[in-house]
């Protein structure tokens, strides 16, 4: 099973033009049939507050794309976008369409990230969801998510084995991106892709580095501080017998102290 991230310089608010990029991107990169591609958080806008310009028309215009790139290149994709929610503020959202384009996953993040005003913003997601990926259970997180490791053990606990955390997470916090993922990872004993944006928005540098990894926390990629797709191949049989051999989770407690 092979998996795939995109690493995308993000053109500021300009969905046809991301759309274009990430096409083209993947396109070069000749995935294997089946494969599972990931783009960044918000990757048709960048993470933008100017909910009422970058949110979904009624056409659903990124939503469509995703879909179109998944039938087009025979692969599950997963994406973030923002939708309006019933309070008038966005969802923050990844979304996964399989390869005959339909929608397999619709995650609204848990954690909108206060500190950078997407609190005000952007209303909360409420649910923990899982979806199938051939032999593997695959929870999909967003950004600042990863900051809170009680909703990957809700996961885990929901048989998730592969976790998809997709980002516009800033340069001078890279080294919590790094160490984050890796210990989401090997905590919960399970596969870990994380995508992240490069380049610059009106605010903040952003440094990529996105990354696969496996159970034991081992990087199986890294995507470096350019744009391109970065990808690796993955054995879900590693995993159950790395489970089976170490069994940590079945140790888990959830008591009041």
């Amino acid at each position: 099973m092979y998996v795939a991230g995109v690493q995308l310089d993000i053109v500021w608010e300009n969905k046809a033009a991301n759309h274009d990029k990430v096409r083209a991107l993947v396109a070069a990169a000749k995935l294997p049939k089946g494969a599972l591609v990931a783009l960044p958080e918000m990757f048709a806008t960048g993470f933008s507050m100017n909910v009422a310009e970058i949110a979904q028309t009624e056409t659903r215009e990124t939503e469509a794309f995703l879909a179109s790139l998944a039938k087009e290149q025979g692969v599950f994709v997963c994406g973030g976008t923002v939708v309006r929610g019933a309070d008038g503020r966005g969802l923050n959202q990844s979304l996964t369409f399989g390869p005959d384009g339909a929608l397999l996953a619709r995650y609204s993040k848990i954690h909108p990230f206060s500190y950078g005003g997407e609190t005000a913003q952007y209303s909360a997601g409420t649910e923990v969801l899982t979806w199938r990926w051939d032999a593997l259970a695959v929870a999909p997180f967003v950004c600042y998510d990863l900051r809170f490791p009680e909703i990957f053990r809700h996961a885990v606990r929901k048989g998730a084995q592969l976790y998809t955390v997709i980002a516009n997470w800033p340069e001078p916090r890279e080294a919590h991106w790094l160490a984050l993922l890796k210990a989401r990872a090997i905590e919960n004993q399970a596969f870990v892709i994380g995508v992240n944006r490069c380049g610059r928005d009106p605010k903040l540098a952003y440094s990529g580095r996105g990354q696969i990894l496996d159970p034991r926390g081992n990087v199986l990629a890294d995507g470096g501080n350019q744009e391109g797709v970065f990808g690796a191949e993955i054995d879900p049989g590693s995993l159950m017998t790395y489970r089976k051999e170490f069994p940590a989770l079945q140790d888990l407690k959830f008591t009041s102290l």
